[in-house]
Order: structure tokens, then C-alpha cells, then sequence
């Protein structure tokens, strides 16, 4: 599903949901033929004396196990997820902490509490290209939340309907829209949700799911990359097989003479294209196999070798055998079966301008496509190295990142005194969304404006010492302090009055700036009145594809929020520093594993898709490049075979190598230098549309044209010289002994 918070003409969009949404649903319309709610923590497990960080815990309705495919092998689904402090293991995790025990009925301590939770069943693992992926599935029930089915805004959780056919989806979406409204009639604000299929996240959605979304546009890039270069690999066969025509002219002479016809002739060459097809196909699935643990590595996947051999494979296979040998062997073919016997006997025949047009066609149309390639990978790796040296307004220099547990909030102070007791950390703090890409919309407004008015903003709850660990600067006004935070109180949670930190474009949309903000009264949300205590200048904290939108940060309670621990460190002696935070870790925090990344690890997977576009395309450039002297360099073959007897007049007339060597070479540069003016605009309007996808982003220069003009000329220049200066240096006598 996906959600939408509507207020004030400003839309706040997600993936998440209430715990309200699915019963509601389910009881309302008779579309929903059953729900399920989902929600993905991590939470510490304890087996004996062992205590395990598990990143992939989920909770869930017992409706799971009837909504999806995913299998029990030990258990009952219908009692599995039926009540609280259940749960069930994948089939590694039990072998992981129980070995060739059953561990149904077994007890595992789950959380800072320590609740015990019943083993209930195993399952089998979740496929490596399941979108949903978790090592431990616990009753939803287990989180304590049947207090918030009241109302729509409490929106942290994931929910799933299935419907009882694909038509009512239409009908359904219809309703939903009517009902919402009615839903929040009165409450000055509006939520509505739109179904979204399931099939569809992983490609199409704009929405993060359990696992990280691909981009179908950054699919179709490299699905219409990996098709040219398929024709690259084509032309390059009929140019190649263009150069041998001359040795074969005689074969097919001989065999014409003696009965064959030019049917006959051509489906021969056709079945040796097919051949090389067949043996290409084969080579290339054992080269895929080799190299699946490198393409694994560059996609972030865990794909299985075994996938080459599924059906859609082998029929796809069979189906690009035909394709290519037609399209590769079909022109060759055709020109080999209609040689005159009598003339290529006599040694009389020459290549018809038709066929030289093709063939020089086909060069421009695979140099087009190299040097389309090799611009498109200099201006992405342009813009990442843009986004690597921008100045985002933040320092993520050697801040260590821990997650915390709500038993180290309660000993927060602790933790924190005992961390900067060492000279090697400069400081400590606490927030609950990553500076990097934060998440989180809360209303928020002035007193001057109406109560059911607001602005939409990204806020972030904090500590004293945020802003002096990320290096962000203050503008107007002052940081936060300890006593903003003391001053707070569970006994009056609806009253307090909190102090706020707002960036340069949060000041703006109230109608203040940085200076006329500090002091003012606004409220962030119904619970959280309070005033301006500082303003501090804007900063990147989503991607750079999106413009730097209005955000708060405020103190909260340390028992309540700040899930995130961030240790700026001074970058000297790291494995002492490291080895000293393990140690004070175990003794301040025993039930919970050391375990840490740096901020720069946040940064990087939020241009994941982007590195590996630029890595990919880096990889294509150089095929379709190399592919492309090869056909340059049949082609040069070809054509300083026809002209031997013409270098070899030129010789005796005292023509010198150098000249030949230009007379040879013109020609080809000729072609080079079209693909280059075909190429160039065509990137040049490509590629501008891929930069505006990014708010930030780099410029196109001239001297990329340049560098990749002059980087493929030179090669194509190499590629030529070889036949070129062979050509230009032969004994004349040789080339004309035959005449």
C-alpha cells in the first residue's frame, strides 16, 4: 500500500502504515479477503549465554503464512504466529543456534527485556530474490500495539491485503478514497492510501520495501546497453566474415562449379553462423557461471548459477541462436552464395559499392555506440566524484555509527561519559534517523497560523551534542543544551515545552529568517509546543536528487527515542580506538554484541545504483569498444586486400609509406569521425535528462566530447595502423606478380 498524508496542500508520501489500517479493511470491504501487518526490527537474541545482534526480525499476523508461499517444514502455520511471544526460525538460523537439535518448543530470550519466546516452527529460507527477507518471524501480537488500532497516524508499520481477485483492485482503490475521507472528517488533516501490487515494488516503486528497491529505468539502460552491444558483436561477425570472403572466394567457386546452388550456399554459411552461435551460448553460460561471485559482488545480490537453466533461459537461448545467426551470417551468406564461379576462378570479381556502403554503415553504427558508452560512464563518473567532493554542509569524517537498545537509554549518560573518557573521541551523541538520509513528516506551524494548518517537515530527534558531532553550523541563535533535555518529563509529556533547532529553509517556509526565527513560538506536531532556541544553515540530509527540505531537530527523552549512537572519532590510531570502545561496550552494554559502521557505509549505499551503473557501463564501453576494432579491423584487411595492386603502382611511382599510410587510413578515420558527430549529441541529450533527475548535480563540459573523441581515434588509428602499414610496406613486385 502506499500512503499519502494530505494537509495544507502539502503531501507526505510512504510505504507504511497504522496497525489500524489492515482490521479495518479486512472488516469493511468485501474485496479484502485477508491482511497482514509486518514490521522489521533489530533486536538482540539470547540462547544460553550467547547474545546475538539479528538484523532481520520481523513481526507479523498470523494471516502471513496464508497470504504468502513461504513454507513451514516443522510446525503448524494456523498456531505458529497465533499468540504472543511466538516465533519462527528459517531453516539456517535453526541449524545456526541449535545445530541438528528440533528446536520447536525450545526458548530464546528476545530484546532488551529478555521476554522468553516459544519456538513455534522452521521454514524454509527466504529465497534470494524474495522481496520480503527475515531470519526470525515473530507474533505481531508480540509488540504490544492493540492500543494504537484507534487511530490512522501512528504510521510504522507495513501492511499487505490480499484480495479475492485482481479486478477488485479497481473498485476497491475507488472506495477506499470515500471512506478515508469520512474516516477523517474533522480532524484537520487527511490520509488516504493507494493499493500498490505487490509484483510491482521491487522495480516500480518509489517506496524502499524489506529490501532495497532496484530502478526499472537503470534495468532498461542496461538491458538496451547489452542489445547494442549484441549488434556491435553482429556487424563485427559480417565484417570479419566480409575480409574472409576473399579466401573463400574460390570455395565457393569450386562448389558452385560442381552443382551446388546459391540456395544451398547460403543456408550453409547461415549453419555455420548457427554453430558459432551455439558454441558462443555455451562458453558464455560457463563464463557467467565462473563469474557469478563478481556480478554478485557488483549488484549486491546473491543470485544462483542454477537460474541459467530455468526454462524462460534455455527457450531465450534457443531464441537468440536464431536471431543472431540471421542477423550475423544472414548478409555474408548472401553475398558468398552469388559469386560468379567463372569469375572468381579467373580472380576477376570485386566488391559491389553497395557492399562497401554497408560495411562502412555498420562501422559508424559500432563506433556510434562505443563512444556513446564511454561519455555516458566519464559524465556519471563525473557526477559521482560531483557528489563525493560536494560540500554537504555536514562532516561524516570518521562518525562511527552504533544502534542502541532502550536498556542503553536508560544509561545513556553513563555510556556516553565512559566513551569520551578517551582522547581519541572528540564526541558522542545520539539522534534517531541517520543525518545521511533522514526519514520521519511532522506538521508543524506558527501561532499565527490556523490550527488546522500546518507545513509538512522532516524533523529528527536529538541531543545536546548533535550539532558540534556533524559539524553543522549554526546561523542564528544556540544549540541545544543538557538542561533542554532534562527539563523534559514522562509526567508531563503533553505539556512540555520543548526547544527546536530549525535549518535555513524550515525558517523560511514560517516566513522568518535565521534571525527573526529564534525566540519564535511554533509547535511541531499536537504534543510538541515549544520555541526556536537556534537556526542552523541548510545541509543535504536526504540524496541529491531531492532539494534540501525543511527540517527540525528537538530534544527528546533518552528513554524515548535516539536509537542511533554516533562517535566522532580524531581518525588517529583507529584499531586502538576501536579495541577501546569494544572493551568499554562489554562492560557497559553485555547483553548486546559490539557491533558498528561508519557514516561514509550510509552515504554509499545512497548512490549504490549509481556506482554500479557507472561500473557496469565501464565494463560495456570497453566490449563494444573492443568489438569495434575488430570489425574496423576486418574491414581494413578487406579493403588493403582489394588495393594491393593499387600500393603496389603507387610504390614503383615512389610514393613513400607515410603517404600510403594516410591514403589507407583517411578513409576509416572519415567513418570514426561521423560516429563521432552522430554520438555526441545523442549523449549530450541522454545524459542531460539523466542529471535532472538530481537537484544537485555536475555540468556537461566540452572536454569529455574531446577526451573520448581523441581517446577513440587513437584507438581506432591503432587498430588500422596494423594492415595499413603491412599493406604499405610489401614488395610491389608482389602485389603485381599476379597481373
Amino acid at each position: 500500500m502506499e500512503f499519502k498524508f494530505d494537509g495544507s496542500g502539502e503531501i507526505a508520501k510512504g510505504n507504511y502504515t497504522s496497525v489500524r489500517v489492515a482490521p479495518v479493511f479486512k472488516q469493511t470491504f468485501p474485496e479484502v479477503e485477508s491482511a497482514v501487518r509486518m514490521k522489521m526490527n533489530e533486536e538482540v537474541v539470547q540462547y544460553n549465554d550467547k547474545f546475538i545482534d539479528e538484523k532481520e526480525f520481523m513481526y507479523a499476523d498470523p494471516s502471513f503464512f496464508n497470504i504468502f508461499s513461504f513454507k513451514l517444514l516443522q510446525g503448524d502455520a494456523n498456531y505458529a504466529l497465533t499468540a504472543a511471544n511466538r516465533v519462527v526460525l528459517t531453516k539456517s538460523t535453526a541449524k545456526k543456534y541449535f545445530g541438528n537439535e528440533n528446536p520447536v518448543g525450545k526458548v530464546v530470550r528476545i530484546g532488551t527485556s529478555a521476554n522468553p519466546y516459544q519456538i513455534t516452527g522452521v521454514m524454509q529460507d527466504c529465497p534470494s530474490n524474495s522481496q520480503i527477507k527475515f531470519d526470525f518471524l515473530a507474533s505481531f501480537s508480540s509488540l504490544g500495539v492493540s492500543s494504537l488500532e484507534n487511530s490512522y497516524w501512528d504510521a510504522n508499520y507495513t501492511t499487505y491485503l490480499l484480495l479475492k481477485s485482481r479486478q477488485s483492485r479497481g473498485p476497491l482503490q475507488a472506495k477506499i478514497a470515500s471512506f478515508m475521507k469520512n474516516e477523517m472528517n474533522g480532524q484537520g488533516a487527511s490520509i488516504n492510501y493507494y493499493l500498490e501490487p505487490f509484483t510491482s515494488i521491487h522495480l516500480h516503486s518509489e517506496y524502499k520495501g524489506f529490501e532495497p528497491n532496484n530502478n526499472i529505468a537503470y534495468i532498461y539502460i542496461l538491458e538496451a546497453v547489452a542489445v547494442m552491444i549484441l549488434i556491435i558483436a553482429c556487424f563485427t561477425y559480417v565484417n570479419l566474415n566480409t575480409a574472409r570472403s576473399m579466401e573463400r572466394a574460390k570455395e565457393v567457386g569450386i562448389r558452385k562449379v560442381i552443382g551446388a546452388g546459391s540456395q544451398q550456399l547460403f543456408w550453409q554459411f547461415i549453419g555455420e553462423s548457427a554453430l558459432f552461435c551455439i558454441i558462443s551460448i555455451i562458453l558464455s553460460l560457463l563464463a557467467a557461471t565462473a563469474l557469478m561471485p563478481l556480478f554478485n559482488q557488483l549488484t549486491e545480490k546473491q543470485l544462483q548459477a542454477s537460474a541459467f537453466f530455468s526454462l524462460p533461459i534455455i527457450i531465450g537461448s534457443v531464441v537468440l541462436i536464431v536471431l543472431v545467426s540471421l542477423l550475423a551470417g544472414g548478409y555474408p551468406a548472401l553475398i558468398l552464395s552469388k559469386y560468379h564461379p567463372v569469375k572468381v576462378l579467373k580472380g576477376s570479381f570485386k566488391s559491389t559499392d553497395s557492399g562497401r556502403w554497408v560495411r562502412k554503415s555498420l562501422i559508424v553504427f559500432q563506433f556510434s555506440i562505443s563512444v556513446m558508452l564511454i561519455v555516458s560512464t566519464i559524465i556519471i563518473q563525473k557526477q559521482l566524484t560531483y557528489i563525493e567532493n560536494r560540500t554537504f554542509g555536514y562532516n561524516r569524517d570518521h562518525v562511527l555509527v552504533m544502534k542502541m537498545d532502550k536498556k542503553m537509554l536508560n544509561n545513556y549518560a553513563l555510556i556516553k561519559q565512559e566513551l569520551k573518557s578517551d582522547s581519541r573521541i572528540l564526541n558522542v551523541s545520539r539522534c534517531a534517523n541517520s543525518p545521511i538520509n533522514m526519514k520521519g513528516t511532522y506538521p508543524m506551524r506558527s501561532p499565527l497560523m490556523p490550527d488546522n494548518l500546518h507545513l509538512l517537515v522532516t524533523a529528527n530527534p536529538v541531543d545536546e551534542d548533535f550539532i558540534q558531532t556533524m559539524g553543522l553550523k549554526l546561523v542564528a541563535g544556540t544549540g541545544l543544551s543538557k538542561q533542554d533535555i532534562e527539563d523534559l518529563s514522562f509526567q508531563n509529556h503533553g505539556q512540555n515545552t520543548y526547544h527546536f533547532i530549525l535549518n535555513e529553509s524550515a525558517a523560511k517556509q514560517l516566513g522568518w529568517t535565521p534571525q527573526q526565527a529564534v525566540g519564535k513560538k511554533m509547535f511541531l506536531g499536537n504534543p510538541r509546543p515549544g520555541y526556536v532556541k537556534g537556526v542552523i544553515k541548510d545541509f543535504n540530509f536526504e540524496s541529491v536528487h531531492n532539494a534540501i527540505k525543511p527540517l527540525v531537530l528537538f530534544p527528546e527523552l533518552p528513554q524515548t527515542d535516539g536509537q542511533l549512537l554516533l562517535v566522532k572519532l580524531n581518525g588517529a590510531g583507529l584499531s586502538q580506538t576501536l579495541s577501546f570502545l569494544e572493551t568499554k561496550w562489554k562492560q557497559l552494554v553485555p547483553n548486546k554484541p559490539f557491533e558498528y559502521y561508519f557514516l561514509d557505509d550510509d552515504f554509499n549505499k545512497l548512490y549504490s545504483s549509481e556506482i554500479r551503473l557507472g561500473k557496469v557501463l565501464s565494463v560495456f564501453a570497453a566490449i563494444a569498444v573492443a568489438l569495434a576494432c575488430l570489425g574496423l579491423l576486418g574491414l581494413s584487411s578487406y579493403t588493403a586486400n582489394l588495393r594491393s595492386k593499387e600500393i603496389g603502382i603507387r610504390k614503383i611511382l615512389g610514393a613513400r609509406i607515410t603517404s600510403l599510410f594516410t591514403l589507407l587510413s583517411k578513409e576509416f578515420l572519415m567513418l570514426v569521425l561521423i560516429a563521432l558527430l552522430i554520438a555526441f549529441p545523442i549523449t549530450w541529450l541522454v545524459m542531460n535528462k539523466w542529471l535532472q533527475t538530481y537537484t544537485y548535480r555536475t555540468t556537461i563540459e566540452w572536454w569529455v566530447f574531446a577526451l573520448s573523441g581523441v581517446v577513440i581515434i587513437m584507438i581506432a588509428l591503432a587498430t588500422i595502423s596494423f594492415h595499413s602499414i603491412k599493406a604499405a610496406i610489401v614488395n610491389p613486385v608482389k602485389s603485381l606478380r599476379s597481373e
